[in-house]
C-alpha cells in the first residue's frame, strides 16, 4: 500500500487507525516517522514519504515518533493472509528465528537460500531479515524499559542483544532517547512491578468483537493449562528458553496483557504468539466488507462486526486436540486431554494458583504406551501416528508452514478428514480462508439461513467469501448458542 501515495496522504490526513501497520509515514524534515494516526498535525504532503515497515524507517536513518510510537503497531495483515515466502518469513522473524537461529536459520526453515531470503524482504519491505529483526529487538527493548525494573545491562541481553554498547547505540539511534531517558519518561515510576512479571497493553485494529474470541477460549479451555479467572483468559506457555503464564483480558481499545516469564528473553516470542492467538492483527474492516457483500451473511456482520478467528499459541498442542475432539462433544475433548496433562504434561507453578502444567509436548506423548491410552483404538493410532511424526520431524506445524501442502500432509495421515484437516488449518496454521462444510453447527447455521445445506453446495457458494472464509465459520457459528460465542462471565 505504501506506493499508493495519493491513498496513503489521505489516511495521514484523516488520522485513520485502520491503516496503521499496514505503512509508515516518514516526515523529511524532522527525520521522523510516525503511524498514520498520529495525532500531531500533518506535514506537508511533499515532505512526507512512506516506507512498508518500521525497520525500513530506521534504516532510512528515521526515528520514531515520541508521540504516536509507531513501533507499537499492530502488525500488517498482510503477513497473516498470505502464504507466500515473504509472509512466512516475517511470521517467524515475529516468533525470533534470527534472534535464535540467525539468517541462515530463518532460509532452512523456508526451504530457500538466504541470498533468496535477503532479496525478497527487502524488495517488498525495504530492509532484509537483520534490520527487521533489530526493529523487533528495539521494540522488546523499550517494553522491558517502560514496564520492568531490570537492570539495563540485563534487558539489552533479554531483548536479543549481543552486546550493552549496541543495545545503548539501537535505542538512541531509534527513539533519540538514552535507556535511562525513557524509563525517565515514564509517569508514576510504573516500571516498578513484580519480579518477572509484565503488563502490557496489546494494540488491535477497531472493531474487536471478544465475544466468540474469548468464548471459544475459554469453553474449551483445558483444566490446568487454560482457565477464565476474573474477566481474563489465562494459560500457559512453552517458550524457547523457559515457560510463562499470561493472563488476556479485552478491553474497548486494547487487550490488557500480563506475562509472568520464566526467562525475560522469552518477551518477544510470547508477545507474537499472544497476538497470534487472539488474531490481533486482522483487518476487521476488510474481512467484514467482503461477507457483507452476501445479503444472508451481512445481517451476521452488521449485528456483532469484528469477530475474530481463535487460534493457537502452540501449533502441535491444537493438532493432538483436535484430534481427540473428533466426534466427541466439546466437554469430553476437555477431558480427554485433561488426562493426558495431568498424567504426561510438564508441572510449573502458579503463583495464582489454577494453572498447573505445560501440556505435553510431542516427543513426551510419542514415548507414551498406546494401551494406557482411554480412547477408541482407531483415535489411539491416528493420534499416536500424529505426534511420533511431530517428535521426529516429519510433519512441522508452525508459523512457516506452507498452507496448502500442510493440509495435505494431513489428510495423508491415518484417521484425518477434512474436518480435522482444515479445523488444524485455520485455528493452527492460521489460514483466513480455511472453512468446514461439513461441521455440524455450520450446516445447522446454513439451513438456519437459507444458505445451501449440503457441503458441496455450502462450498460453491463460499467461493464469494473468499479469502476470509474462515471468519465466515465465525460468523455462522455465531448463530447458535453453544457457550463459544458468549464472553464468558
Amino acid at each position: 500500500m505504501h506506493l499508493d501515495r495519493e491513498r496513503c496522504v489521505g489516511a495521514v490526513r484523516s488520522k485513520d487507525a485502520r491503516f496503521d501497520g499496514w505503512f509508515f509515514t516518514a516526515v523529511l524534515t524532522t527525520r521522523i516517522y510516525c503511524r498514520p494516526s498520529c495525532p500531531v498535525v500533518p506535514p506537508k504532503a511533499e515532505n512526507m514519504t512512506f516506507l512498508p515497515s518500521a525497520a525500513a524507517c530506521q534504516q532510512a536513518g528515521f526515528r520514531a515518533c515520541k508521540r504516536c510510537r509507531p513501533d507499537t503497531s499492530p502488525g500488517s495483515p498482510e503477513w497473516n493472509r498470505r502464504a507466500d515466502l515473504v509472509a512466512r518469513a516475517m511470521r517467524l522473524i515475529a516468533d525470533g528465528v534470527v534472534d535464535r537461529e540467525g539468517v541462515p536459520g530463518l532460509a532452512a526453515r523456508l526451504g530457500y537460500s538466504a541470498r533468496q531470503v535477503e532479496r525478497q524482504l527487502l524488495a517488498e519491505l525495504g530492509a532484509g531479515p537483520l534490520a527487521l529483526a533489530r526493529a523487533q529487538r528495539a521494540q522488546t527493548a523499550r517494553l522491558l524499559i517502560e514496564t520492568t525494573p531490570l537492570p539495563m545491562a540485563e534487558i539489552a541481553f533479554a531483548a536479543g542483544f549481543s552486546s550493552i554498547r549496541t543495545f545503548n547505540d539501537t535505542v538512541r539511534e531509534v527513539f533519540a532517547l538514552s535507556p535511562s531517558e525513557l524509563r525517565a519518561r515514564v509517569p508514576g515510576n510504573a516500571a516498578a512491578g513484580a519480579p518477572g512479571t509484565l503488563a502490557l497493553r496489546l494494540p488491535f485494529r477497531a472493531p474487536l468483537n471478544p465475544d466468540n474470541l474469548f468464548g471459544h477460549l475459554a469453553a474449551t479451555a483445558v483444566p490446568g493449562v487454560e482457565e477464565w479467572r476474573d474477566g481474563a483468559y489465562r494459560r500457559t506457555l512453552r517458550l524457547p528458553c523457559g515457560h510463562g503464564i499470561v493472563a488476556l483480558a479485552p478491553h474497548p481499545d486494547h487487550i490488557a496483557c500480563r506475562l509472568t516469564l520464566s526467562d525475560p528473553r522469552d518477551l518477544t516470542v510470547a508477545i507474537s504468539r499472544c497476538r497470534r492467538m487472539l488474531d490481533l492483527d486482522a483487518d476487521p474492516v476488510a474481512v467484514d466488507e467482503r461477507l457483507r457483500a452476501d445479503p444472508l451473511l451481512a445481517p451476521l456482520v452488521d449485528r456483532a462486526p469484528g469477530r475474530r478467528v481463535p487460534r493457537t499459541v502452540d501449533e502441535a498442542e491444537f493438532a493432538v486436540r483436535a484430534v481427540l475432539g473428533q466426534q466427541v462433544s466439546t466437554a469430553a475433548a476437555r477431558t480427554h486431554a485433561a488426562r493426558l496433562v495431568t498424567a504426561h504434561g510438564k508441572p510449573l507453578e502458579d503463583p495464582e494458583g489454577g494453572l498447573t502444567h505445560l501440556f505435553p509436548s510431542p516427543e513426551a506423548l510419542a514415548a507414551v504406551d498406546p494401551e494406557t491410552l482411554a480412547m477408541p483404538r482407531t483415535r489411539r493410532a491416528t493420534l499416536t501416528t500424529l505426534v511420533r511424526q511431530l517428535a521426529d520431524g516429519a510433519l512441522r506445524l508452525g508459523v512457516e508452514s506452507d498452507w496448502a501442502e500442510t493440509r495435505a500432509r494431513l489428510l495423508a495421515l491415518p484417521g484425518f478428514g477434512p474436518w480435522t484437516a482444515d479445523v488444524i488449518a485455520m485455528r493452527a496454521l492460521g489460514d483466513p480462508d480455511a472453512f468446514l462444510p461439513t461441521d455440524l453447527g455450520i450446516r445447522r447455521a446454513a439451513r438456519e439461513l437459507g444458505l445451501p445445506a449440503t457441503p458441496a453446495a455450502l462450498t460453491a457458494r463460499a467461493e464469494s467469501w473468499r479469502p476470509w472464509r474462515a471468519y465466515a465459520v465465525q460468523y455462522l457459528w455465531a448463530t447458535d448458542g453453544h457457550p463459544i460465542n458468549f464472553l464468558p462471565v
